[in-house]
């Protein structure tokens, strides 16, 4: 089974590009804290290229911006290639098949004026309050 869960901050606006065939693909990184950290020590934090492939990867494109906490759900994949050199690269990346808002609304809007990139159809991100209309 090759399954991952993560919850991390962006560290840069979602990249989109589309392949030759015209798949869009969206590439970001991902902050994601260790969960424990001995007594004395410094919290560490490990970073994750994921990569978010058509609806999913427009999904991010379109929402995700810099600092927002988000969750992602998918694969761990290896990929290689030669470089221009020659040299053999290989990387492990994360292949996003769910994507998902980590924080409230209200945590969008911060004193550092942190925004969604648009609105779709009166989208917004699911504001978590106790105010149910049920």
């Amino acid at each position: 089974m090759n399954k991952i869960i993560l919850m991390g901050r962006l560290t840069a606006d979602p990249e989109m590009r589309h392949t030759t065939t015209g798949k869009s693909v969206c590439s970001f990184r991902l902050a994601v804290k260790r969960r424990f950290v001995r007594q004395g020590e410094q919290e560490d934090t490990d970073f994750f290229p994921v990569t978010a492939w058509e609806k999913t990867g427009e999904f991010c494109n379109n929402y995700f911006r810099k600092g927002q906490q988000v969750a992602v759900v998918g694969r761990v994949q290896n990929r290689s290639w030669t470089d221009d050199q020659g040299n053999k690269r290989i990387i492990t990346e994360v292949i996003a098949e769910e994507a998902h808002f980590a924080e409230s609304k209200r945590d969008n809007y911060s004193e550092t004026g942190f925004e969604t990139k648009q609105e779709a159809n009166g989208f917004f991100p699911m504001d978590d309050s106790d105010d149910l209309p049920f």
